[in-house]
């Protein structure tokens, strides 16, 4: 609950499948480092959630440079998943998120279904602050780009039902570049087990450098984000509730203003990411949730819940 004043009270606690959460702000994986880089400019312990950079049951350096490139309203990216490995990031940097009392989300990826599985296995005894696990079957800078697993229901249930050893909720972190295939592709996942589907991962993007001809990133193409995408990003969320309405959803693209975060909600979105927009303030996802607070209270709103799947 939050107090704006004497008089109005705004509770923005929400829930995403068993998943209890004070706040529907969280940050979104890749963005905000694998610990408590944020806690500089932002409280961890008001957020919903703290979704670390991906991790593999391995370390894993990543692409070549350059990673990231400036695009019209946003950017993209060909970072590849650059990590240290579970193991590495649960002795290193798990315990700066648990000094600064933030609620923990592992975000895991893989090359293969067995990798995934190991990685789910090496967070199996992680402790309580570790609250959920964002399976990445989406990322578009991997060795298997062209094939990932989020872009076959066969496989994305396959990998789901790989990542139950973590023995906590699961959620699914969706491509978007399948078309109209990805309600399909959220009911594979809740058929693996997923609790909850992230909408949506990057969209496939290309820059060259008109004078040499080459790509400016290092792997080539890469992953857009930002707020070029949001109005992309809003439709596959609202598809999606149409589709699985009962289906928790995490939303995730470009949003950087409290009004995007609603858009997002009354779409369909359980809770929200934020995460291009820390890369020019880091203080973003740590104002969101003052400013949401403030604007439920402007508009009568006692609770945020009440304001999901509300479009018209």
């Amino acid at each position: 609950m939050v107090r704006l004043g004497r008089r109005a009270e705004v509770d923005l606690s929400t829930t995403v499948g068993s998943v209890a959460l004070p706040s529907p702000i969280m940050t979104a994986a890749g963005t905000a480092g694998h610990g408590a880089e944020l806690g500089a400019y932002v409280d961890l312990s008001e957020l919903g959630a703290v979704v670390v950079k991906s991790l593999a049951h391995f370390a894993w350096e990543g692409n070549d440079p350059t990673r990231v490139h400036q695009t019209p309203g946003g950017m993209i990216n060909s970072v590849g998943l650059q990590g240290p490995g579970v193991e590495a990031w649960l002795g290193h940097y798990l315990p700066q998120l648990q000094r600064a009392g933030a609620r923990v989300v592992v975000s895991i990826w893989g090359r293969t279904v067995a990798d995934y599985e190991l990685a789910a296995k090496a967070l199996a005894d992680a402790p309580a602050d570790v609250v959920a696990v964002e399976v990445n079957i989406s990322c578009p800078n991997t060795e298997a780009g062209n094939a990932m697993f989020g872009h076959s229901t066969d496989m994305t249930t396959e990998v789901l039902e790989a990542t139950a050893a973590c023995g906590r909720p699961r959620w699914a972190k969706l491509s978007p570049n399948v078309g109209t295939g990805l309600a399909d592709i959220a009911r594979a996942a809740q058929a693996g087990g997923a609790e909850a589907v992230t909408l949506v991962n990057t969209y496939f993007g290309l820059v060259i450098d008109p004078v040499t001809g080459r790509a400016r990133l290092g792997g080539g193409g890469g992953g857009v984000s930002g707020p070029a995408i949001r109005p992309l990003a809003v439709r596959a969320v609202a598809d999606v509730r149409a589709a699985c309405p009962a289906l928790p959803i995490i939303g995730v693209g470009g949003i950087s203003t409290v009004e995007d975060a609603i858009e997002f909600t009354r779409a369909g979105a359980n809770a929200v990411q934020v995460g291009t927009a820390t890369f020019a303030d880091p203080r973003t996802v740590g104002r969101l949730g003052t400013d949401l607070a403030r604007w439920c209270a402007n508009q009568g709103v006692a609770r945020f819940v009440d304001l999901i799947a509300t479009a018209r």
